[in-house]
């Protein structure tokens, strides 16, 4: 049988507090182990050669999106060294553990780069494209939970949950119409539609959000 999905995971919140023994172990905080959390999980799957891996494994194909969702997206000449650190034995899997030591690196390596010393190659350029349509969708599923979508009001309302933020259903009903231009839905007369894809990627771009 193939792999089973696992669902992601939601018992840990990005808002914690103390860093663990692992987050201590490669000098990131709770939050930064708590985002790396949030989006394995939400590539994760289960696996029986590794029943013992509480969060679940990556596949190696999915590896370069779940950084990609992280916004630490690997250079295409760097990918094959990378799957080759976390995965030694070519399992064609990643455990939680190797896969947050290599986050974590990147993550220090991107706090102390110069964004003035970058000159990528055209293939790097065409790759990190690619990358952004990738991490737009990742971040679009973040949202929906790892569905298709589009983002509902249900959606919404279960993120501000999960950030422990009190947000009324008018002012996310406010943020639905602003996303989808005030088209509504079928049904309720109070129903402001959904969120598509292209819609969220609007959005971020008139936010000012860019990726890799």
């Amino acid at each position: 049988m193939p792999p089973k999905r696992r669902a992601p995971s939601t018992r840990t919140s990005l808002t914690a507090k103390r860093p663990s023994k692992l987050a201590k172990e490669n000098g990131i905080t709770a939050a930064q182990e708590a985002e790396i959390r949030e989006a394995f999980g939400l590539f994760a799957v289960q696996h029986p050669d590794h029943e013992g891996s509480e969060e679940g494994v990556l596949r190696r194909d999915d590896v370069r999106r779940c950084l990609i969702s992280l916004n630490l997206p690997p250079s295409k000449s760097d990918l094959p060294s990378i799957l080759s650190t976390i995965d030694p034995l070519q399992t064609g899997f990643v455990e939680f553990v190797p896969f947050l030591s290599y986050a974590a690196i990147a993550l220090h390596s991107k706090d102390d780069s110069d964004p003035n010393d970058s000159d990528p190659s055209d293939d790097d350029y065409q790759y990190h494209q690619e990358s952004n349509i990738e991490e737009v969708k990742a971040a679009y599923t973040l949202f929906t939970h790892g569905g298709p979508g589009p983002i509902t009001l249900a959606h919404l309302r279960r993120v501000a949950k999960e950030l422990k933020e009190d947000v009324s259903d008018d002012v996310l009903r406010d943020m639905i119409r602003e996303a989808n231009g005030g088209v509504k839905g079928k049904g309720k007369a109070r129903d402001v539609g959904a969120v598509g894809l292209e819609d969220f990627e609007s959005v971020m771009k008139r936010a000012g959000l860019t990726f890799g």
